[in-house]
């Protein structure tokens, strides 16, 4: 997947995104399946209670719905005209998404999650996990 149509090196500013698995919505289930290469990297997941998926919004990709930079929230025309960078809006210049989502289970290259708001068949790009499990704010 590239993050620009023609091919390019990041000295040039643009950079290639590989997915790492995809999304599925099986029998009433929501997955995040991972190419088994990456499967040792879920080691430990399985003990926090969130993982925020970095995903992409594939089904937008084109040069009309990356040129919008202004949306109603939710698609909702009662809300006032906001920039995507203050919202959630699956169309922004890069059609990168984040979704925390509860993890119901790990399994192999599998993660069962809640719900996410991704489509069956989103690329995965990253997972990132609970990070307040390691990392404790000091208190003055």
């Amino acid at each position: 997947m590239r993050t620009r149509p023609q091919e390019r090196s990041s000295e040039e500013g643009y950079y290639t995104v590989y997915p790492i698995g995809t999304v599925e919505r099986k029998d009433g289930r929501t997955l995040i399946v991972l190419d088994e290469k990456y499967q040792a990297g879920l080691k430990g997941l399985e003990t926090h209670s969130y993982v925020d998926v970095v995903y992409w919004f594939d089904k937008n990709d084109t040069p009309e719905q990356r040129a919008i930079l202004q949306v109603h929230p939710r698609g909702d025309v009662s809300n006032p005209l906001t920039g995507v960078f203050a919202t959630h809006s699956p169309v922004r210049p890069n059609l990168i998404a984040i979704s925390r989502c509860n993890i119901l289970s790990v399994s192999g290259n599998v993660i069962e999650i809640a719900e996410i708001d991704a489509f069956d068949g989103s690329p995965v790009l990253d997972l990132k996990g609970d990070f307040f499990r390691f990392y404790k704010p000091q208190t003055p």
